[in-house]
C-alpha cells in the first residue's frame, strides 16, 4: 500500500504525517546551519513497518502487557500479540490503524481515530492528534476518549526516534528505573542507576543496552547533538484526566546497542503496569471520558559544539 504524507510548514520546519500508516510522522525538520535538519530520524517512505517511522503514539495504552491479558472490574480481560515476533501486545492498538486528518492551517494538523475493538481487543475509543508548528518548536497534543460501556485502564505515550551522534546525550531529572529480564517485562525497582544510565547527568546515546522504563520523571528532558549545535528540550504538561491533573512521572530509554537511532518516550505509564503493583500511571475512564497528554518540543540551535 502507497502512503502519502501530508505536510505542515512554519517558523522554518517541516512535518510530515502518515495517516494511513498508524498516524505516524514521517519527518520533521528545521532550517538550521544553511540546511534541512532532522530532528527525528526520518522514514524511509518505503517500508510498513511502523518501527521505521520517525515517531508515533501509542494508545490507548503503552509498551507491554504480560500474561496474556489483565484483571479488570471482577473478570479477567485477554490481550493478543500485535506485532511479529514480540511475545505480548505492545504500544496499544492506535499505531496500526489509518487516521483520518485535516489542515486547520498550514502550521496545524489534526488525525483522528475511531477504534472499536481493533483485532478484537476490548478496546473501544475515540483518539485525536495535534501538531502545531510554533516559533521555538512543535506543540504535539495525544488525546483518548473512552467509547466503552465497563470503565477500563488507558494510558498514553510518544515513540520518537532520534539521530544517534556520537556524541548525543539525554538529560532528564529521574530517581529509579525498572529491572527486566530479556522481554522486558520487570523484575524489580531500584533508585541506583547504571553508571552509563543516569539520564541526570547528561547519559550517551552510546553505551550498553537499554529498553526500560524510569521512575520519578519530572516531564522535563534535553535531548542534544553538540557536534550539530543542537538540542531539543520537551516539557510534558501535566495529564489532563476526568478527576483533574495528574503530573509526569514516567519515561522510558530505548538505546540499541548499535544503529542510527535512539528513543527517549514520554509515557504516562511504565511497562507492563497492568502488572506491577497499584497500577502506577494508569488511568481508569468511564464511557465518555477523556484522558489528554501534550508535550511541547523545543529547538536550540545555541548548543555549542
Amino acid at each position: 500500500m502507497k502512503h502519502d504524507i501530508a505536510w505542515i510548514e512554519g517558523h522554518g520546519q517541516r512535518l510530515g504525517l502518515v495517516p494511513t500508516l498508524g498516524g505516524g510522522v514521517a519527518e520533521w525538520t528545521v532550517r538550521h546551519g544553511g540546511a534541512d535538519t532532522h530532528l527525528w530520524r526520518p522514514w524511509n517512505r518505503v517500508s510498513d513497518d511502523r518501527y521505521t517511522l520517525a515517531s508515533f503514539a501509542m494508545l490507548p495504552w503503552s509498551n507491554r502487557i504480560s500474561g496474556g491479558g489483565f484483571e479488570q472490574g471482577g473478570r479477567f480481560i485477554p490481550m493478543a500479540v500485535n506485532r511479529l515476533g514480540e511475545p505480548y501486545p505492545i504500544h496499544g492498538d492506535g499505531w496500526l490503524q489509518a487516521w483520518d486528518w485535516q489542515r486547520p492551517q498550514i502550521h496545524v494538523a489534526e488525525m483522528r481515530l475511531q477504534s472499536r475493538h481493533h483485532g478484537g481487543n476490548p478496546y473501544a475509543y475515540d483518539a485525536l492528534q495535534r501538531f502545531e508548528l510554533v516559533a521555538d518548536g512543535l506543540v504535539q497534543t495525544v488525546a483518548v476518549t473512552h467509547r466503552g460501556d465497563a470503565p477500563m485502564p488507558h494510558g498514553l505515550g510518544l515513540h520518537p526516534w532520534f539521530p544517534r551522534t556520537p556524541r548525543g546525550t539525554v538529560t532528564a531529572r529521574v530517581d529509579g528505573t525498572w529491572l527486566s529480564g530479556a522481554d522486558p517485562i520487570p523484575t524489580g525497582h531500584t533508585h541506583e542507576l547504571p553508571a552509563d544510565w543516569n539520564l541526570t547527568r547528561a547519559a550517551p546515546m552510546h553505551g550498553s543496552f537499554i529498553d526500560n522504563g524510569f521512575s520519578g520523571w519530572d516531564g522535563c528532558a534535553t535531548i542534544a547533538w553538540p557536534e550539530r549545535g543542537l538540542s531539543l528540550q520537551l516539557t510534558m504538561d501535566p495529564l489532563t484526566t476526568p478527576r483533574g491533573p495528574l503530573a509526569p512521572a514516567y519515561c522510558l530509554v530505548y538505546r540499541p546497542a548499535q544503529g542510527e537511532a535512539f528513543c527517549f518516550e514520554p509515557i504516562t505509564q511504565p511497562i507492563d503496569a497492568f502488572h506491577l503493583p497499584g497500577r502506577p500511571g494508569l488511568v481508569e475512564l468511564h464511557h465518555g471520558e477523556t484522558l489528554m497528554c501534550r508535550v511541547h518540543w523545543r529547538i536550540d540551535t545555541g548548543t555549542p559544539s
